[in-house]
This record gives structure tokens, C-alpha cells and sequence, in this order.
């Protein structure tokens, strides 16, 4: 929902909810979308996620108007626009390469929405003004495009998206041409932007760190459909399928059986604390940070794995151990390291006794997705 007005910032009042319903589109004998139907709060931010090819990016295609499903619905607020032309649908959009205007100047770029609306020139340039202060542009106006640095356009292409204070943002890809660290600077000040705004976002990517960084929830899309709709937490800690599982961090899959209300793998009964799906088949999803190292004693509260250590890598803030259960599995730990110094760690074929917490013992359908 849209967020209040907290520490001064200001709620758009327009931001509207989008209704999607039996949104389908065919090309030739491939669902780019297979009756997909969602609902985006109004001042939400919410992400597409996906792989190449799942439909993500056409679903963003259809709610700019810039592809006509074969059938459903798409409502606005009250309003229908399944049918309308992309300006008449006032959304600002920005898109993976910017498409900004190489011959005008930043001022030119973020006023062209203006213009085409025929604002009166005095109310456009405060607006200009006023965007790129809002994006931290302010005395940019008179460069040159390609005086900009990549952030620096990234910003302008969101100034010009919101100039006319569209009621819905949309977003494809926007980060995806910046290097890693600005990447990860420009998540945050898009978070934040979206907070001082308020308007409805519909966020498209396929980098699952950025849609956990930055969404109210998460859209996982495969196959033209949606896999699970939830928050980013709700969505690491409990996936839906082995697909979101598997997608979404990295994991290991154990196969365990199902013994009455008990969970087995291999002899050994799994202590959990979460319901278990109703399927068939079982898989326990191990999040290699969410593994500790124990004693080979250990008789703590936890799910015990014996294994043996077959590489440990060191990545300067953290470790990463491999190491092959008695079954042939091979189960990765990931642990902190604390005053740059990797100590007390197993050497490569030493035993280790691994421990699983039952908060951490997550059991999800182990069918193929």
C-alpha cells in the first residue's frame, strides 16, 4: 500500500492499483503469458523476477500498452486500459537502455513529456527543475547526453518518467548496463526515491539480489506464469516450489521420504517447524549460510549431517565449505571471517559434523518445476 507521509516525505495521492486477469499471450505455439492474473497495491513497489524468456518482460510490455494480449484484462484503478494506446495511459516508463535523445540536452530529454502534453513553458521548466533536484540532478540541466556518466543518465531517464507525475511507474531493467557498486548505490536511491514519491511501481529483472533489495514483494515468473507472489522474505524463507527455491539464493536439495507426520533422510528423523507441503514428494532446501559447523559430539537442538570436507574457499569476507555427505550429496556452509584471518577451518578430507537448526530445516515440494 501507499506509504504515509513519515519523515516529511510526500504520498502521490494518484497512485493507483493495477488489476490483471487472464492475461494471455501466444506467439505461434509458445505462452509468452499463460493466463496470468496479479494484483499490484496501490504505492507498491512490486518486482518481476524471472529468467530470460519467462514473460517478464512481456507482462511489463502489456501494462505500457506497447503489446496487445490475446485476451483479459488489465484495469488501472477502476479503468480498463487493456485497449488503450501507450500515451494515453499515463505511466512513466523507463527502459534497460534509457532511449534518451543524444541531440537534446538533459533539460530537453526530461521536458519531452511536457512538451508533448503541451505544458505551458514557464510550468514546465519548474517541473524540469523539480525532477532533477528529485533525482539529484539540479544545474544538469544544459549538458550534453554523452557528458553524463552511465548513473547519470540512468538518473536522467527516471527524471523524464516522472516530470508529469505519472500515476504508475514501470521499469525495465534499469540498472542492468552499471557496474556492480553503483549498481548497488542507484538500488538503494531508487528505494528511496519510490518512498519520497509514492507512485505505483512494477520493477522488471533477473537479478534476484536486486529484487530482494528493493521490493515491497516479489512476482517469480517462469513459463509465462507466476510461480509465487510474496514478500522478499517470505519468498527466501519460504519458496512455493523447488523452482523459487532453486532461483532465488543458492541451495542444496536433499531428498527425504515421508513416514506419517515424520520426515526422514536417510535413517535419521529431521526435526522442522513449518507445515509440510501437501505433495507427493519432499526435497529439504539447505541454504549454505544458514549451515554451521559443529562438534562431532554434538547434541545441541539441531539436524546433524556427517560429511566429509572436499574444498574450502576463501572469499575475503566469508568462506565457502563443500563438503560430501555419506550418500554422495554434496552440501555447501557458508561462515563469516571475522579479523581477516581463516583459522580453526577443516583441511580437505577431514570429517566434519554439520548442523541444521529446525527453523532452518525447510521442506519444500520436491517435484520438478
Amino acid at each position: 500500500m501507499a506509504r504515509d507521509t513519515t519523515e516529511g516525505r510526500p504520498k502521490l495521492t494518484q497512485a493507483l492499483p493495477i488489476t490483471i486477469r487472464n492475461v494471455t499471450k501466444k506467439y505461434g505455439a509458445v505462452h509468452a503469458l499463460d493466463d496470468v492474473s496479479l494484483d499490484v497495491q496501490s504505492g507498491e513497489f512490486l518486482t518481476l523476477l524471472g529468467p530470460s524468456g519467462s514473460g517478464k518482460t512481456t507482462l511489463l510490455m502489456v501494462l505500457a500498452g506497447f503489446t496487445r494480449p490475446d485476451n483479459g484484462s488489465l484495469k488501472f484503478g477502476p479503468d480498463e486500459v487493456i485497449r488503450k494506446a501507450p500515451h494515453l495511459r499515463d505511466v512513466g516508463m523507463v527502459f534497460q537502455n534509457y532511449a534518451l535523445f543524444p541531440h537534446m540536452t538533459v533539460s530537453g530529454n526530461v521536458g519531452y513529456p511536457l512538451r508533448l502534453r503541451k505544458v505551458p513553458k514557464p510550468e514546465a521548466a519548474a517541473r524540469i527543475e523539480r525532477a532533477l533536484d528529485t533525482v539529484q540532478l539540479g544545474g544538469y540541466g544544459d549538458r550534453r547526453i554523452d557528458q553524463l556518466s552511465g548513473g547519470q543518465k540512468q538518473r536522467v531517464a527516471l527524471a523524464r518518467s516522472i516530470v508529469f507525475e505519472p500515476r504508475i511507474l514501470l521499469m525495465d531493467e534499469p540498472l542492468s548496463a552499471l557496474d556492480k557498486k553503483l549498481r548497488d548505490r542507484m538500488q538503494i536511491e531508487l528505494r528511496h526515491l519510490h518512498e519520497k514519491l509514492g507512485m505505483t511501481t512494477v520493477y522488471v529483472t533477473h537479478d534476484q539480489r536486486e529484487a530482494l533489495t528493493m521490493s515491497d514483494r516479489i512476482a517469480v515468473v517462469n513459463h509465462g506464469k507466476i510461480m509465487q507472489l510474496a514478500t522478499p522474505q517470505q519468498l527466501y524463507d519460504s519458496p512455493a516450489n523447488r523452482f523459487v527455491a532453486d532461483f532465488i539464493g543458492d541451495s542444496t536439495f536433499l531428498p527425504v521420504t515421508r513416514k506419517g507426520s515424520q520426515v526422514l533422510y536417510g535413517d535419521t528423523v529431521l526435526m522442522h517447524s513449518g507445515a509440510l507441503p501437501d505433495t507427493p514428494t519432499l526435497a529439504l532446501m539447505v541454504r549454505p549460510e544458514r549451515l554451521r559447523l559443529a562438534g562431532a559430539d554434538s547434541a545441541d537442538n539441531a539436524n546433524i549431517f556427517h560429511a566429509t570436507a572436499s574444498e574450502v574457499v576463501y572469499q575475503g569476507d566469508s568462506y565457502l565449505m563443500y563438503a560430501r555427505l555419506s550418500d554422495g550429496s554434496e552440501i555447501s556452509l557458508r561462515g563469516s571471517i571475522r579479523g581477516g584471518t581463516v583459522t580453526g577451518l577443516p583441511a580437505v578430507g577431514d570429517p566434519v559434523t554439520l548442523a541444521l537448526d529446525p527453523a532452518d530445516t525447510i521442506l519444500i515440494d520436491g517435484g520438478d518445476h
